[in-house]
C-alpha cells in the first residue's frame, strides 16, 4: 500500500536543487566556460562520436535555411563573446530582447490580417467581418493595376482589376472602402509603393470628409521603393525619382501626420523573391539605412524622422533562424542608429516591425497542411518579438482567401495570443545558448554584407548594378535545387505525398469588379470639375520638375479634385519617364 505518511523527499530535494543552482550561478566564471568547452570536447569524441558510428544520422550535414553549418549542440562557451550589453533586458539598448519592458504583457500584438479584393464594396465589407471578430488593426491589398499606377479603365488593366487585392482609381474609390470605418479609432496599413503618396493623399482625403485632424490618424504606408527594385519590381519612374517622392512624403508627414508611419521598410518580399533569412536581414536594413540617409539629405534631423520608419518582416520554416533573425535585427538597427547616425533619442533606435507569414511556403498541393505552417511561422514572429502580425490563409497558394480561410488565420493568432502562454515571458528564448549564438552568427554575416554593398556604391548602387538582385536569384536557384533533388523536405510536394488531394473551395473573382469600377471611374470624370483638375495637374507637374518644391501639397489638391491615379501617375512619366532592370547575367 501507498504509504500515508508525508513524504519528505520531495521537498528536501526541492531544496537542495535550489541551493545547488544558486551555488552554482555565484561560481560561474571563465574558468567554468573552459571546464565546459572542455567538457564539450570529450563528450564529442568520447560520447556523440561513437553513437553516430553505430546509428548513423539523417543528414552528413546540418544547417540552417541560410546554409549556416550547425553543431550537434550549443553551450555556455559558444556565447561567451557575447556582451552583457548584447543580451540586455528587454526595454533597453539595444534591444536584442524587445523594443519595448513589458512586451506582450502589457499589450498584445496587432492582429493585422491582409484584406482587399473586388470593389471597393466587396473590401469594405470584409474589413467590417474582420474587426468584428477581433482583429485590432487593418490592412489593405491593392490590385496589380492599382500597384502599377494605372486606372481601372486602362487596356493594362483589363482582366486584373480586383484579382490579387482591392481596386482603387480615384479618391471616391477609397472613400467606398472606409465608409462607416472612423479612421481615428483604428490603425491602417496600406501596402502599395510605387503610388505610395497618392494612395496616401486619398486616405488624408476620406479623413478630411470624416472631420478627422491629419495628426490623429495612425498606420503606415509601405512605400519602399528600394524594396521594389531589389525584388518586388513594381516600379514607375527611375530610381531617384521615386526616391525624391518619398523624401516629399517624409517632409510633409513629419510636419501634417505625425502619427503615420510613412515608410514600411520591407523585407518580406525580399525573402519571398528567394533570399535567404541573412539576405532578408541584410539587405532590409540597408534599405533602412538608405531611408535614414534620405532624410538627412532631405534637411531633417535623424530623432525627428526615424520614430517613424516601420519595418516589415517575413516569417518562414526555420524556426531557430527567423528568431535569431528579429533578434539580430533589433541590435544592429539600434547600434547602427546611435553610432553612424547619431540618433540620441530612445524612440529613433527601436525597430518597431510587423511580420507575415511566408506566402512562398504555402502549398497547392494537400492545402490544409498549409495552417501548420502558418501558425509555426506565426509563433516564431511571436517569440521574435513582433509588434504586428499577418497570418496567411491555407488556401493562399491557389487564391485569395475566402471567409472561412481569414477567420482561421485569424484564430490561430488568437489561440497563440490566449492559449499558449508564451506571451507571459518577454523573450522566452533569451539564454538559449543555440538562439544567443545564431542571434551573434546572423549579426555578423548581416555585417559582412553591409561591407560589401558599400563597395558595390552604397544601396542604390548595389541596386543599379544588379548586385543585389543576383545575390536573391542566386539564392533561390539553391534553394530550388534542393527542393527538386528531395535534400530539403516539403510535406506533400516531395515527401509524403497522396494521390487524392483535399480539395477546398477557392474565391472566385468575376469581372463585376471591372465592370463596377469602370462605371464608376466614368461618373467620377463627368461629375468633377475638369478644367480645375487639369490646372492641378499642371501644378503638381511643376512640383515634380522643381527639385526644391514638395510635390505633396499640389498632389493632395489634385486627389481632392478627384484627378484619378493614372492621371496623377502619368505627370509623373511626362517629367522623368520609366526605368529597365540591369541584366543579371
Amino acid at each position: 500500500m501507498l504509504s500515508s505518511r508525508k513524504d519528505q523527499y520531495w521537498s528536501g530535494k526541492a531544496k537542495e536543487v535550489s541551493a545547488k543552482r544558486k551555488k552554482n550561478a555565484a561560481l560561474f566564471d571563465r574558468r567554468s566556460l573552459k571546464d565546459m568547452k572542455s567538457g564539450y570536447d570529450r563528450w564529442l569524441k568520447e560520447v556523440y562520436a561513437p553513437w553516430v558510428e553505430g546509428s548513423a544520422e539523417v543528414k552528413e550535414r546540418f544547417e540552417t535555411a541560410s546554409g549556416i553549418a550547425l553543431k550537434p549542440t550549443y553551450t555556455p562557451d559558444d556565447i561567451a563573446s557575447l556582451s552583457q550589453s548584447d543580451m540586455a533586458l528587454p526595454g533597453v539598448y539595444p534591444y536584442t530582447r524587445g523594443v519595448y519592458p513589458s512586451m506582450y504583457r502589457g499589450r498584445q500584438w496587432t492582429m493585422r490580417m491582409f484584406s482587399g479584393f473586388g470593389t471597393p464594396e466587396d473590401t469594405n465589407k470584409r474589413l467590417k467581418l474582420l474587426l468584428a471578430h477581433g482583429e485590432t488593426g487593418l490592412s489593405v491589398a491593392f490590385d496589380m493595376p492599382t500597384l502599377y499606377g494605372y486606372d481601372c479603365d486602362s487596356v493594362k488593366a483589363h482582366g486584373e482589376v480586383g484579382r490579387c487585392g482591392v481596386n482603387v482609381s480615384s479618391l471616391r474609390d477609397m472613400e467606398a472602402i472606409f465608409k462607416g470605418i472612423p479612421l481615428d479609432k483604428v490603425s491602417t496599413s496600406m501596402t502599395i509603393n510605387a503610388p505610395a503618396a497618392v494612395l496616401t493623399a486619398m486616405y488624408a482625403g476620406v479623413a478630411r470628409e470624416q472631420g478627422i485632424p491629419l495628426q490623429s490618424l495612425k498606420g503606415t504606408v509601405q512605400a519602399d521603393m528600394l524594396k521594389e527594385f531589389i525584388a518586388q519590381k513594381e516600379w514607375v519612374y527611375p530610381p531617384e525619382a521615386h526616391l525624391r517622392i518619398v523624401r516629399d512624403m517624409m517632409l510633409y508627414c513629419t510636419k501634417h501626420m505625425p502619427q503615420w508611419n510613412y515608410v514600411s521598410i520591407s523585407g518580406y518580399h525580399i525573402r519571398e523573391a528567394g533570399s535567404s533569412a541573412v539576405q532578408e536581414l541584410a539587405f532590409t536594413l540597408a534599405d533602412g539605412f538608405g531611408h535614414v540617409e534620405l532624410g538627412i539629405e532631405a534637411g531633417l534631423k535623424v530623432d525627428d524622422f526615424a520614430p517613424r520608419l516601420s519595418f516589415f518582416f517575413n516569417s518562414t520554416m526555420d524556426f531557430f533562424e527567423e528568431i535569431a533573425k528579429f533578434r539580430a535585427a533589433r541590435r544592429i538597427w539600434a547600434t547602427v542608429l546611435r553610432e553612424k547616425y547619431g540618433a540620441k533619442k530612445a524612440r529613433s533606435l527601436l525597430m518597431r516591425f510587423h511580420t507575415q507569414t511566408s506566402g512562398a511556403s504555402l502549398t497547392w498541393q494537400q492545402p490544409y497542411n498549409n495552417i501548420v505552417r502558418t501558425a509555426l511561422e506565426a509563433l516564431a514572429a511571436v517569440l521574435g518579438g513582433t509588434q504586428s502580425l499577418h497570418t496567411n490563409s491555407y488556401d493562399e497558394a491557389m487564391a485569395l482567401p475566402t471567409e472561412h480561410a481569414v477567420q482561421v488565420a485569424l484564430r490561430t493568432q488568437q489561440i497563440i495570443a490566449e492559449e499558449t502562454g508564451v506571451t507571459s515571458v518577454m523573450d522566452p528564448l533569451g539564454g538559449s545558448y543555440y538562439v544567443e549564438w545564431l542571434t551573434d552568427k546572423l549579426e555578423e554575416e548581416a555585417y559582412r554584407y553591409f561591407d560589401r554593398i558599400e563597395r558595390a556604391g552604397g544601396i542604390l548602387g548595389a541596386i543599379k548594378s544588379g548586385y543585389l538582385q543576383r545575390e536573391i536569384a542566386e539564392n533561390a536557384y539553391r534553394l530550388s535545387k534542393r527542393v527538386e533533388s528531395g535534400e530539403d523536405a516539403v510535406v506533400g510536394v516531395n515527401k509524403y505525398t497522396a494521390k487524392d488531394e483535399a480539395q477546398i473551395t477557392t474565391l472566385k473573382i468575376d469581372f463585376k469588379a471591372q465592370r463596377r469600377q469602370i462605371e464608376r471611374i466614368k461618373r467620377v470624370k463627368a461629375e468633377r470639375d475638369n478644367r480645375k483638375v487639369k490646372s492641378l495637374l499642371e501644378k503638381l507637374k511643376k512640383a515634380y520638375e522643381n527639385p526644391d518644391a514638395n510635390s505633396m501639397y499640389p498632389l493632395l489638391d489634385a486627389v481632392s479634385a478627384y484627378a484619378t491615379l493614372g492621371e496623377i501617375v502619368d505627370v509623373g512619366k511626362q517629367v522623368w519617364g520609366g526605368w529597365k532592370e540591369p541584366l543579371l547575367i
